[in-house]
């Protein structure tokens, strides 16, 4: 595909058949198809949903949390490297442009939160919106969800942490302020790339690094927690960035920092690899090469305990690289703990 053809605004930039289904529509022969009109710019589509729990109980031992909220399935961000989208196959969808476009809501997300809160049997730990797609993606200005999972939080006094590649946060800051009075919140924010030609391709609607840095600023000043997550951290892409990226965010007042190297699970690998074929063609081979020594061979590893930081030369060089920028800049970082003693099962409100 010609660059100049692209798909603005998305990191996909094809369809896949989905790994579920019998048969599938294909343009492997264009002689037989006269219009491609199921390749054009999609629009984003929203369904609904209505689970019957919202909290998620995080088994992995990599990832850092025990409990998480998705506010939402599949993501407008549309992060070509993201491990989500193969989530997108068990709705029937495929892990490409519809993962990005077919966005599911759970409109009553925040009804589920204060019934799983009020159980008497829930302990409490802090909760992480969100662990698979991001809770402050575009259509969060419209429908709220996250916002209204974070007055709950605030309701009970509830500790929780916030993942994401945006900075709608900010029009949430009156929650954030109220939490923080009681350490009950932490903003981590994910960094990729300071190169916004690299970022704009990579995750093509996510906020610019110059308005996450802003971000990272705001929330420093206003007396809540902010650490960032450099990732992914793509070898012959991003890497030689990360001393840069941590020094940036230690100026404007990030505590701590963490990464992960990318890793191309399921489909992701298919897509992935069609990208940088796409937009980094004299690149390719060294980039490509370069993850799969990160994973023995392969672009995905998907063993606990080293699948997110990778193994051998290039795991060991960004590991070091990392570190130092960490230790000179961060002074080794300050890790955040959030306090549990708040939570009130009955609200945050007088008894008399």
């Amino acid at each position: 595909m010609n660059p100049s053809q692209n798909i603005k605004g998305r990191g996909a930039q094809q369809r896949l058949s989905n790994s579920f289904s019998k048969q599938e529509f294909s343009t492997e022969w264009d002689e037989g198809i006269d219009e491609y009109t199921h390749l054009d710019k999609p629009s984003t589509q929203i369904f609904y949903e209505h689970p019957k729990k919202i909290i998620n109980k995080v088994s992995s031992p990599d990832v850092g949390m025990d409990y998480s909220i998705n506010p939402y399935q599949g993501c407008e961000h549309g992060c070509v490297y993201c491990y989500a989208r193969n989530s997108h196959e068990y709705w029937g969808w495929d892990a490409g442009l519809d993962f990005e476009s077919k966005i599911i809501v759970k409109k009553n997300a925040a009804e589920l939160l204060e019934k799983e809160l009020l159980n008497p049997k829930w302990k409490v730990k802090p909760i992480v919106l969100s662990g698979n797609t991001d809770c402050y993606q575009p259509l969060e200005r419209k429908l709220r969800i996250t916002r209204s999972l974070l007055k709950v939080m605030a309701k009970y006094r509830h500790p929780v942490g916030i993942i994401t590649k945006n900075t709608g946060f900010l029009e949430d800051m009156d929650i954030l302020e109220d939490l923080a009075k009681d350490n009950l919140v932490r903003v981590i924010l994910s960094i990729t790339s300071l190169d916004e030609k690299l970022r704009s391709v990579l995750e093509p609607r996510t906020a610019s690094s110059i308005k996450k840095l802003q971000a990272i600023k705001i929330l420093g000043e206003k007396g809540i927690p902010v650490s960032i997550m450099n990732a992914p951290i793509i070898p012959g892409l991003n890497h030689s960035e990360i001393p840069e990226i941590i020094k940036k965010a230690a100026e404007n007042g990030a505590a701590d920092a963490g990464y992960t190297v990318v890793r191309l699970n399921g489909r992701i690998a298919e897509i992935f690899k069609k990208w940088l074929e796409n937009y980094f063609p004299d690149r390719f081979e060294k980039v490509w090469h370069q993850i799969e020594n990160l994973h023995q061979g392969k672009v995905n590893d998907s063993n606990w305990g080293h699948r997110m930081r990778g193994n051998g030369a290039e795991a060991d060089m960004i590991n070091q690289l990392f570190h130092m920028a960490k230790k000179k800049y961060m002074k080794g970082g300050q890790k955040i703990q959030l306090d549990t003693s708040a939570f009130r099962r009955g609200g945050a409100f007088p008894l008399f």
